[in-house]
Order: structure tokens, then sequence, then C-alpha cells
């Protein structure tokens, strides 16, 4: 009977640090916390009507993410980006991924191939910006954006490098709802189809190359474009 009451205890826990946890990575991502705001465990207890102990969990995997830092003596805050900050991000992207991409295209099945061939289609098929959503990626698309890009690499079979691509991608996510709005200048469709291409081509070279060239552009377009909310207020 105890050991009945302790397991649905600990499940409850689970379930309400999931919930704030979803709750909390949903606001950062959506900018209801600026850049360098402080996240206070007691305030999201008191909002969430849950205890502190299961906010401390939900924000250490939010840390995890690398959506918020912990500070030494001062808690936890959202990241206070700047264009220090993207550049060593994008400096890791540009290092890591197109060597797994390289694995993926030497390792990846039939199976992998159909994945990336579907995955590209529907990013095709997504519409970059809808009007309710102002000037930045929709949400849709910035999620099939996402899935092409992973779908991409997990030929490589190597779950632990996969997991470093999630948490890089997610800092860079939330670096491009601070500052990505529309480029006309880029052709973004004609990069991914390239990438699609040489992969399915079996060309880890030529893939490598492709996508070295897509994140250093990408990049080049953030650098200078982020800052923390109030300076774009002054």
């Amino acid at each position: 009977m105890k050991q009945t009451i302790h397991t649905s205890a600990s499940s409850g826990k689970q379930m309400l640090s999931e919930r704030v946890y979803a709750h909390l990575r949903d606001a950062i991502m959506r900018g209801d916390h600026a850049p360098g705001d402080a996240l206070k465990p007691q305030d999201l207890a008191k909002e969430q009507g849950v205890s502190l102990a299961v906010v401390r969990e939900a924000l250490v995997r939010v840390v995890g993410e690398g959506l918020a830092d912990r500070l030494p003596n001062r808690g936890f805050a959202v990241p206070a980006f700047s264009d220090r900050r993207w550049q060593e991000i994008a400096e890791a992207r540009r290092t890591i991924e197109p060597v797994v991409l390289r694995m993926s295209v030497e390792r990846g099945d039939v199976d992998w191939e159909a994945r990336v061939r579907a995955a590209h289609h529907r990013l095709t098929r997504t519409p970059a910006y809808v009007p309710d959503e102002g000037e930045y990626y929709s949400a849709a698309w910035s999620e099939a954006h996402r899935a092409f890009h992973r779908t991409l690499l997990e030929g490589c079979g190597n779950p632990v490098l996969l997991e470093t691509f999630d948490r890089m991608w997610t800092a860079s996510e939330l670096a491009r709802r601070w500052s990505a709005h529309r480029n006309p200048d880029r052709d973004g469709v004609a990069e991914h189809r390239r990438l699609e291409e040489a992969a399915l081509a079996r060309d880890a070279d030529a893939a490598a190359e492709v996508l070295t060239r897509h994140l250093t552009r990408t990049a080049a377009g953030l650098t200078g474009c982020i800052h923390p909310e109030p300076e774009k207020e002054a």
C-alpha cells in the first residue's frame, strides 16, 4: 500500500513538473520573459500553483536546453543574449553539424532517405509567415524547419550527437525569436533543396559544405541584430 502511495505521489509530481516546464519553455520562446529577466522560483510557484521543488525541477530542465542560465548565488534568468553569445552558438553548430551530417549520409538507410524527403516536403509546403504571428517565422514553419534539419542528422545513429544538436537548435531558435525578421535577399528554399539533394545523392562532402554555408549565412544574418529588449526600446 505504501509503495502504491509513493508511486502515485511521484507520478503526480512528475506530471506537475512537466506542465510547469512546458509552460515556462513556451513563455520564454514567445518572449514573455525579456532577455536577462530573472526567473524567480517563488513567483513561478505562486503563478502556477505548485511547490518550489516542482518549479526548480522545471527550471533545471530549461537550463539544460539553453533557454535559461543558472547564476551563482543569483538564481535563474533568461539568457542575456549578445552577438558574442550568438557567435559562440553558431561556431558550435558549424563545427559539429556538418560532421554529424557526413556520418548521417554515410550511415543512413533507405528509411532515413524517405524521412528526409518527407521532412523536406513538409518544410516546403509550410508557410514561413502567417499574418497572426507578425514578422517572425510561424510556429508551424519553425517546427518543420527543425524537423528537417534534425532528420538530416538522424542517419548518424548516435543519440548523444542528436541530443547535442537538440540543445544547440533550441538556443539558436531563442536567438532567432528575438532577432529574425524577413530577409528578402536570402533564398532559404533553394538552400534547403540543395541540402536535401546532396544528402540523398550520398555526397557527404557536398552535403557538409552546403550545410556549412547555410549555417554561416544564418549567423551572418543574425549578428548585430540581437539586443536585450531595453536596448531595442531605447
